[in-house]
């Protein structure tokens, strides 16, 4: 990386009396090594399934009630969710209890472990990658709650409100 390609045999002359092609020699280079070593670098060990408000979730603020926290993925090792940029982030080891909530009033809890956090001003978030704190009452459900959103979210479809009926007969 860091080679600059010599385009110039591709450009018209500026002499307008000669009107000749530049015929200097280029190199290419082929990328697909490069490519494929950030691929690989980049590449998670899990799989994981984007959940952009798919259910309701919250972090837990002993004292100060429930925060609303928008999982974005999640995998069978963690989860990252993002929280209001205004609201602020934790730190990298904090421990945070979570809701999920699959209704208004139904939920399970668990714990995780926070990662990592940064913030993305574009889209005013803060951004959290959080590892299961396992050995919990929960780990069973929240298991099977993983593999139900894996397989559910690879059939969603969206409904743009084209079937809808205003009566029955």
């Amino acid at each position: 990386m860091g080679k600059v390609l010599d385009i110039t045999s591709r450009l018209k002359s500026q002499n307008s009396v000669e009107n000749e092609r530049v015929t200097t020699a280029a190199d290419v280079h082929d990328i697909t090594a490069a490519r494929q070593e950030i691929l690989s670098r980049d590449r998670r060990h899990v799989k994981r399934t984007i959940l952009t408000e798919f259910v309701g979730a919250f972090v837990v603020l002993p004292e100060k009630g429930l925060l609303k926290a928008a999982l974005y993925d999640i995998s069978d090792s963690g989860l990252a969710f993002d929280l209001e940029l205004l609201e602020g982030g934790f730190a990298s080891g904090e421990e945070v209890a979570m809701r999920v909530y699959l209704n208004h009033s139904t939920y399970f809890p668990f714990t995780i472990r926070v990662t990592n956090a940064r913030a993305i001003e574009d889209e005013g978030v803060v951004r959290h990658g959080a590892n299961f704190i396992k050995g919990s009452v929960n780990d069973v459900a929240l298991h099977h709650f993983i593999k139900f959103i894996e397989t559910v979210s690879a059939s969603l479809k969206t409904d743009s409100g084209d079937v809808q009926v205003s009566h029955i007969s």
